[in-house]
């Protein structure tokens, strides 16, 4: 999953949140690869403060069972919000609009904050929405890569 918190940890977020603050996670497990590398990358997630949320925002939202979780918004419609990690390929809703905690509006990797407006990852967004049904394959394609290079290098 993209970002799990235990109930202590849900609670301080979501306070956080609901108060109007920022909050900076380190996503948990591989459902957001390529773009989570856990204990790599922090998410900055803001409320959502009536902003209108759309296809390919990245938002925190609670799972019934109260899971955390952070995943890419796949489709917005009349019956609720579909989501998909950037691992998976399976679309997971509808949940209800109400059960978004926040949204995600920078990231931060290498100590370097990037915006999600930045235009390159916007263009990541777009292009990995639609290659969705072969992200498994791209995803071992870019691990099989990076670790042979690490090998030749």
């Amino acid at each position: 999953m993209g970002a799990q918190c235990d109930a202590n940890q849900k609670q301080d977020i979501e306070k956080l949140l609901y108060a109007g603050n920022a909050v900076r996670i380190f996503p948990q497990g591989y459902s957001m690869y390529p773009m989570f590398v856990p204990g790599r990358d922090e998410a900055v997630i803001r409320p959502l403060a009536g902003r209108r949320f759309r296809r390919g925002d990245v938002v925190l939202y609670r799972r019934e069972g109260s899971i955390l979780v952070l995943h890419r918004i796949w489709n917005v419609r009349p019956e609720g919000v579909y989501f998909v990690g950037d691992n998976q390929t399976q679309i997971e809703g509808p949940l209800h609009p109400q059960q978004i905690r926040g949204i995600l509006t920078s990231f931060v990797r290498s100590g370097r904050e990037i915006s999600v407006r930045h235009p390159l990852y916007l263009i990541y967004s777009h292009l990995w929405l639609f290659f969705r049904p072969f992200r498994q394959k791209i995803s071992n394609f870019i691990h099989f890569f990076n670790k042979n290079c690490n090998l030749v290098l």
